[in-house]
């Protein structure tokens, strides 16, 4: 008897962990943008649009650090009031970090929403062995021509403190992720305008 209630409860328990697996959050169909701000970018934002599909889509799939190929298994989700905590295990980038984080989400998932996170990383990414997240996402409308859903497209990154122009922050001095290095031969802006010969180095005509 005893264990006939125990298979049962077991079985309950599976089924409703399932269940929860299949009501995991999806976004609605369309074009989304992402500011994602990480400690792996040193406080500087990156810009993507995704095309999302909301019958194949998992909003939870990305919560450490909001990588395409970031892939998140969700623990524990529950609501507390008009938030979502969430509890995953992610997998990260070629090396196959895994990532133990735990989020907070607020907002829509129609419309726009923030994710809130704090992961640790075993083994350590890039020498960090914890970091935290932040991303923000938006409705943008439909996807755009040629878009198929999942198609991910890289914008610019700006640092938190930068102008709309993407130059680097007065602050930090830092150029944005995605600037290419300057050519050499291309005197900075602030540098002083040269200075004009002295008169005496002026060649002279000759005389008349």
């Amino acid at each position: 008897m005893h264990r006939t209630a125990l298979f049962l409860l077991l079985a309950f328990a599976t089924g409703l962990a399932q269940a929860q697996t299949q009501e995991l959050p999806k976004r609605k169909s369309g074009l989304w943008e992402i500011t994602r701000t990480t400690t792996r970018t040193e406080g500087r934002a990156i810009l993507t649009s995704w095309c999302i599909d909301e019958k194949t889509d998992n909003a939870l799939a990305q919560l450490a650090e909001g990588l395409p190929n970031e892939a998140c298994k969700v623990s524990q989700l529950r609501r507390d009031g008009e938030q979502l905590i969430v509890d995953a295990t992610c997998t990260l980038g070629r090396e196959r970090v895994v990532g133990r984080t735990h989020a907070t989400i607020k907002g829509r998932f129609d419309s726009a929403y923030r994710v809130e996170s704090k992961s640790s990383y075993d083994p350590p990414m890039r020498g960090k062995s914890e970091g935290t997240a932040i991303l923000d996402a938006k409705w943008l409308g439909a996807c755009k021509a040629g878009q198929k859903p999942g198609d991910v497209v890289l914008g610019k990154a700006k640092d938190k403190v930068a102008t709309d122009t993407g130059s680097s922050s007065p602050h930090t001095g830092k150029q944005p992720l995605w600037s290419k290095q300057r050519d050499k031969s291309t005197p900075p802006a602030y540098a002083p305008p040269a200075s004009a010969p002295p008169a005496s180095a002026t060649p002279s005509g000759p005389a008349k």
